[in-house]
């Protein structure tokens, strides 16, 4: 049940797990490396044979540092690098792909999200074949492939994807495979791939939200004119989730879908160049577009998770808490909240009507999330109740 106001808008109180997604599909864009061996710079094509990836080769030997993060691996057009990036004031770094040649070095991949490389971290593509991040001290905190593979070389493409090319010329390991929460044109996501949120729009870590296919086959395909669909998986055409009515195509605009902090799935662009627009990322879609009301089951937090009041103000999700209660976690605005008064307690003698009261809230609802439910009773007028 939705309960609107006289601005349109709605609060929800609880909620539940976010499923609000039924399929997804995608145009696969597979690396094929069997053409033979790339060189400094070469070109594969993927199998519709309709867009090529260059490749600016990462030989064997090659490392990054946390120490000189103006270093960096890039594409060869210079639009994504695979780079150190340290986060915030801190001494954390995270090793990313981002978009280069854009003020923000807006981030669209990451390995160790979950535990940020200390000052003085390393990677290396090692000559044993591995993409290995350890710490000052030599302690391994990331590697891909996971067992050891006869690297040749690992190469960063056009469209933000990181290969290791195998000496044999298949592909060992990319990073489109292993997803965080963005997805880029070319890019697809399969049953073995998911998008999991941040913790925030400061903290990386992953957070509370997560984008997965049901088990039908269905892919999701982001392709290179900006379209996000469902693909069904003999290739049939099944709904659009993000249509591109604007016709602002790769060539003239940065794309990137990322499933953010707040759980709603949000695809941005930004302008190549100048031409009268402003230079920052810009939202062309996004879905559900009240989460608060997407997410209804029988039992969980819902967007706000316990005890907190789901809104939406600007398009985006706001969690408030009722009279009484605080955030459990100041610095978590999407969090859990506790109450601020003494718990009521029915077996002492005193009277404590006078220490709680009925707040009144309007235009909120609690759908689907009741604390109980009785049933086989009278019911009787709610002023009888009370007297």
């Amino acid at each position: 049940m939705e309960v609107s106001g006289g601005d349109g808008e709605s609060t929800v109180i609880g909620g539940c797990f976010w499923r609000w997604f039924c399929s997804v599909f995608v145009v696969i864009l597979w690396l094929n490396l069997d053409r033979g061996r790339l060189g400094k710079s070469s070109k594969a094509f993927n199998v519709f044979g309709t867009i090529a990836q260059s490749y600016q080769n990462v030989s064997l030997g090659s490392s990054l540092t946390t120490s000189d993060v103006t270093t960096f691996w890039p594409s060869p057009s210079g639009e994504f690098a695979f780079v150190f990036q340290r986060i915030g004031n801190g001494s954390g770094f995270l090793l990313a792909i981002w978009f280069n040649k854009i003020t923000e070095k807006t981030i669209v991949w990451s390995a160790n999200r979950n535990s940020l490389a200390p000052d003085g971290s390393k990677v290396q593509l090692s000559t044993n074949g591995r993409l290995v991040l350890t710490d000052p001290n030599g302690r391994e905190m990331w590697a891909r492939p996971k067992a050891i593979a006869e690297l040749a070389y690992g190469a960063v493409l056009d469209n933000g994807n990181f290969v290791l090319a195998a000496s044999s010329s298949a592909t060992a390991w990319q990073s489109f495979n292993e997803p965080t929460d963005t997805i880029v044109p070319g890019q697809v996501l399969n049953l073995d791939n998911s998008l999991v949120s941040s913790f925030s729009d400061t903290n990386s870590s992953i957070g509370r939200f997560k984008f997965i296919l049901q088990t039908d086959g269905n892919l999701v395909i982001f392709n290179q004119s900006g379209y996000i669909f469902l693909q069904a998986k003999n290739g049939t055409l099944l709904n659009s989730i993000f249509s591109n009515g604007e016709n602002s195509g790769t060539q003239s605009m940065y794309h990137r879908a990322i499933l953010e902090y707040d759980g709603v799935f949000r695809h941005y662009v930004y302008s190549k160049t100048s031409s009268g627009m402003q230079m920052e990322w810009s939202t062309l879609y996004y879905v559900p577009e009240n989460i608060c009301l997407a997410i209804t089951q029988d039992i969980g937090g819902g967007a706000c998770v316990f005890n907190s009041l789901c809104s939406v103000v600007n398009r985006r999700p706001r969690c408030d808490f009722p009279l009484g209660y605080m955030l459990n976690d100041p610095n978590d605005k999407l969090g859990s909240c506790r109450r601020n008064f003494s718990e009521q307690d029915c077996n002492r003698e005193s009277r404590e009507v006078e220490a709680f009261n009925f707040q009144e809230m309007n235009n909120t609802n609690w759908p689907d999330s009741d604390y109980e439910s009785y049933g086989g009773f009278l019911r009787i007028g709610a002023n009888k109740l009370f007297e």
